[in-house]
């Protein structure tokens, strides 16, 4: 009878044992997939967060806590727990922070990982002399001469030396007139700018 006992206590332990090395390694193969799937490096500090994107939020060997969340048109986004945070207009460096922060009161060292797999939100504008002007969606960091070629270029009448990009920042406009010519010709780069969310670029 003791032996059967004593049979059993092994048993369970290699259970034990086998479940611990078997479920970090499946969610390890879960977030890389998930990595290898993503729109957008995972917790980076670039990309800024908007409505619409789809972002899954891993939080390790915590499977009830990791799930593919839509941004909401309010900016928010629900995880157990902690319920509703403020994604929009984040980072998911900034927002993998805040869900540490959160998650610090029901887990132990908590480690989050913050993915983009949609970028939905990012979304700029072209008008005018372009091929195919109307809404162009961003997925990655993209400059100015990157975005017109997007587009299919610029028509034969575009006046290239007078682009206008326009930028809402902290509720003010900024516009930027760019020489298109010099930046194709090498000699202005710098004005090769970076778009933004919500940029309107306008080809007279």
């Amino acid at each position: 009878m003791k032996k059967l006992f004593n049979i059993g206590i092994i048993i369970v332990w290699v259970v034990l044992i086998f479940n611990s090395i078997a479920y970090p390694q499946a969610d390890k193969e879960i977030l890389l997939k998930k990595e290898a799937q993503a729109e957008i490096a995972a917790d980076s500090d670039r990309y800024v967060i908007g409505a619409e994107d789809i972002l899954y939020i891993h939080v390790w060997k915590e499977e009830t806590l990791s799930k593919t969340v839509s941004v909401r048109m309010d900016g928010k986004i629900s995880i157990p727990l902690v319920d509703e945070i403020q994604a929009a207009g984040l980072t998911p460096l900034q927002l993998k922070e805040k869900l540490t922060e959160k998650l610090q009161d029901f887990v132990e060292a908590p480690n989050v990982t913050v993915i983009v797999m949609e970028a939905n939100s990012f979304k700029v504008y072209f008008s005018g002399q372009v091929k195919t002007p109307g809404v162009l969606r961003l997925r990655t960091e993209t400059s100015l001469a990157q975005a017109i070629s997007m587009v299919g270029g610029l028509t034969e009448w575009a006046n290239q030396s007078k682009i206008i990009v326009i930028r809402k920042e902290n509720r003010k406009e900024k516009r930027f007139t760019i020489n298109y010519k010099k930046i194709i010709q090498g000699k202005d780069l710098d004005s090769n700018i970076i778009l933004k969310s919500g940029d309107t670029i306008i080809v007279p």
